[in-house]
């Protein structure tokens, strides 16, 4: 940089910053594969602790050789890179683009060039950048000051065993414990979500499918960044969240009551176990007072009833919603149920 004083600027912004360059065979199929591929990799980084692999940052960083053949065909084509792409949705859309550039030369009878093009993602479209026909393109040279490097079996094995347990084994995992793919996926999607998981379900292991429901739709719900999960001042930390799953499993809190305890235990960072107690927030098992509440609302609603006897189970439904907005939300919904059938 320049000023005009005459004094020049040397930026030193990524002087000492490793360079790890990842290349991946020609075994990709589509720009969703490659866009997931990419995710991959951040996913992966991450884990490692080696980059925050933001890519609108340039920490992460994308290159794609695009290349088309005829459906059968062994042979790969042409192909082009493309660079400038800096999110996961430029990744797919600049291989799309390039894809369909290509097919349009190679049905109206022309030839891919082999050549570097710049993704321009404001207007959709590729540019040429430079051509790159034979190796000695690339500037290729022997560097004398650079030894070859020996990496023994003995230092990989090492390296292996320093290793966290990866996305893809964790997933494994999770799904081989009973958890949905799609739950799995979001819990493996960043390093602090997994261990907050597993922290949780080491304090209730008995409920490991509600621990997973209530982490991803009520904790990841109120955290910008998942990986604020790692942070001792998280409000509500995964050894909290497993005893409101307990409490609400064992019948002292409904789910509503839980949602209502979760929301005051991440603003007041606090408890649940601390909030029922001095406030007497748990349900109401007292089936004396549950089974006034459940003859009132039956009383004032003979034509429910009505339609409940006739064989509409769904009506349940209905009166078991009046019984809890008649207690407040604290009747036990099991001891409602059975009264109400009753």
């Amino acid at each position: 940089i320049h000023d005009a004083s005459g004094v020049s600027f040397v930026d030193y912004n990524r002087a000492g910053v490793p360079l790890c360059e990842i290349v991946s065979e020609a075994d990709i199929r589509s720009a969703d594969e490659a866009a997931e591929y990419v995710r991959a990799i951040r996913t992966l980084v991450r884990y490692l602790g080696i980059s925050d692999g933001n890519m609108e940052e340039g920490s992460l960083r994308c290159d794609a050789n695009v290349s088309i053949r005829p459906r059968g065909e062994s042979k790969l084509g042409t192909k082009a890179e493309l660079k400038n792409i800096n999110s996961f949705k430029h990744v797919r859309d600049a291989i799309e683009h390039e894809i369909g550039r290509q097919t349009i030369l190679l049905e109206r009878g022309d030839k891919v060039v082999q050549e570097t093009r710049l993704w321009d993602p404001d207007r959709g479209i590729s540019a040429p950048m430079r051509s790159k026909e034979q190796a000695h393109d690339y500037r290729y040279f022997p560097e004398p000051d650079l030894p070859p490097i020996a990496v023994d079996q003995t230092w990989i094995d090492r390296a292996r065993q320093s290793l966290p347990e990866l996305p893809e084994a964790r997933y494994a995992r999770y799904t081989a414990a009973g958890l949905s793919a799609q739950d799995a996926s979001a819990l493996v999607a960043e390093r602090p979500i997994g261990d907050y998981f597993d922290t949780a379900v080491a304090a209730a292991p008995a409920h490991p499918k509600k621990i997973a429901n209530w982490l991803i739709n009520e904790v990841l719900g109120r955290v910008e960044d998942a990986r604020r999960l790692a942070e001792a001042a998280v409000p509500v930390p995964p050894a909290a969240l497993a005893e409101l799953v307990d409490l609400i499993e064992k019948g002292t809190l409904s789910g509503k009551l839980g949602k209502d305890v979760f929301a005051r235990m991440w603003k007041e960072k606090r408890r649940a176990a601390d909030i029922v107690a001095s406030e007497s927030v748990s349900l109401v098992s007292d089936v004396a007072v549950i089974e006034q509440a459940c003859q009132r609302v039956v009383e004032r609603s003979p034509a429910e009833v009505e339609r409940y006897r006739q064989g509409s189970a769904k009506v349940m439904g209905f009166f078991v919603g009046n019984v809890m907005k008649e207690t407040g939300g604290k009747a036990n919904p099991k001891i409602v149920n059975e009264i109400l059938r009753k």
